[in-house]
């Protein structure tokens, strides 16, 4: 038998369809400038550490057979956690809500397969069919930025990192903080670096801030120890929030070999997600009143009119405000091409819209348009909600997601990782 560790997502119905079940599996391409693994803003619930041990007449029916098991063990897991009581389905009716498989190690032999997997279902489907709600109140969107630091040097986007990968892997759909998570492409290695998270300037904060359509920063830091090259890695991970690097959390973590690097960094995000949803909780990650306020430009106070004694019509505060539009960040989920013209399209129908550009564009993740509006935020936002979209505000920014889609869903508890994961001694 081999051993594999992959880190691939794959569809069981997909999978059947790429030259029957002795299809090749290949981890996605890299996108030019940025990282190899896309953002994962599915949301879907994830059981993790399903265990199979199948035989078949071969090794193709038996990895068949050992994912089809998997389903069924995945969903009783799923429906004990959410209703208390385990309940089944039949194959077809699962292969409609499984979203995919996760495999987290595997051993092929000819006629038998034995692995543990992940199994992913469609939120909005088994909530319906378990009668559980999906709905979940975020947090105003929060950037994160993942910090690694191997080897004495830090690094954000300026090279691909495990770090960063990871939280692109990351299922989000049922935490309580909104992240804005970031790709690595283009001027992202100049705006997001190492070093710009020891700033703490709140103009220059404010200004990449805005760039993402996020209010806050949150910061994941994790240091690598590697004991000898192939050898143990100790993770010292570190969740800070804002400019000033308020510190939420900090915790160690070990695997015994380099093979479990991906499966350290995949554990260190989880929990430094739960972090910051107790955080989010008890009321610490508040935005710091002055990366909302900005200041008065040079050229509004130049521009100030002279007091004279005329009959000149002056134009009040509003008149000019109305002339020139308010500038604001609009993001909205873009899982494909046509969503992004969608979302366009729904805002340019606005009446008080003069423009609606998209200024950062995320397929499968959340996109930011730039809007020219003759009005206020709070009027906008009104109009968005009277034309059926779900809004959060915040500071020049407004979040969007059709009310009753799958933008949210019950927060899970996540199983602690066995045999990949552990934490190291004395890691706080």
């Amino acid at each position: 038998m081999t051993l594999a560790r992959k880190s691939l997502t794959i569809g069981i119905a997909s999978a059947l369809a790429l030259a029957g079940l002795g299809a090749v599996l290949a981890e996605g391409e890299k996108a030019a400038g940025g990282s190899a693994v896309p953002i994962d803003a599915s949301g879907s619930f994830e059981v993790s550490g399903v265990d199979v041990d199948v035989k078949g007449k071969d090794a193709d029916a038996a990895r068949y057979g050992g994912w089809r098991l998997a389903q069924r063990k995945g969903w009783e897991m799923l429906s004990r956690k959410l209703t208390g009581k385990a309940s089944g389905m039949s194959d077809s009716a699962l292969d409609s809500l499984v979203t995919g498989i996760v495999v987290e190690k595997e051993q092929i032999g000819p006629t038998r397969y034995i692995a543990r997997l992940s199994v992913l279902f469609d939120r909005n489907k088994a909530g319906s069919i378990l009668g559980v709600s999906v709905a979940v109140n975020q947090s105003p969107p929060m950037l994160i930025v993942p910090l690694e630091y191997s080897g004495g040097t830090g690094l954000v986007f300026e090279r691909e990192t495990a770090w960063a990968k990871a939280w692109n892997r990351f299922k989000s759909g049922g935490s309580t903080v909104d992240y804005v998570r970031v790709q690595g492409n283009g001027p992202d290695s100049m705006l997001l670096n190492a070093g710009q998270v020891l700033r703490r300037g709140r103009n220059w904060w404010r200004s990449v801030l805005d760039q993402y359509g996020a209010s806050d920063v949150l910061i994941a830091e994790v240091q690598l120890r590697r004991e000898y090259p192939g050898g143990p890695i100790v993770g010292i991970f570190s969740a800070t929030h804002g400019p000033d690097r308020q510190k939420i959390a900090d915790f160690a973590l070990r695997v015994d070999n380099g093979d479990s690097l991906d499966a350290l960094m995949d554990a260190g995000a989880q929990r430094i997600d739960k972090a910051f949803q107790q955080a989010l909780a008890l009321g610490q990650l508040n935005t710091d009143r002055l990366l909302g306020v900005r200041p008065p430009s040079a050229k509004a106070e130049e521009e100030k009119p002279e007091e004279e004694s005329t009959d000149a019509a002056t134009p009040t505060p509003d008149a000019s405000a109305a002339a020139s539009g308010t500038q604001l960040n609009v993001q909205f989920d873009t899982p494909n091409v046509g969503s992004v013209n969608a979302g366009e399209a729904a805002l340019r129908g606005i009446p008080g819209v003069r423009s609606a550009v998209t200024s950062s564009l995320a397929l499968g993740g959340i996109s930011v348009m730039r809007v020219t509006y003759d009005g206020q935020i709070a009027s906008l936002h009104a109009q968005l909600e009277a034309r059926g979209w779900s809004v959060q505000e915040g500071a020049g920014v407004l979040r969007i997601r059709r009310a009753g889609g799958g933008g949210g869903g019950g927060q899970q508890p996540i199983p602690a990782p066995t045999g990949t994961a552990t934490p190291a001694p004395n890691g706080g």
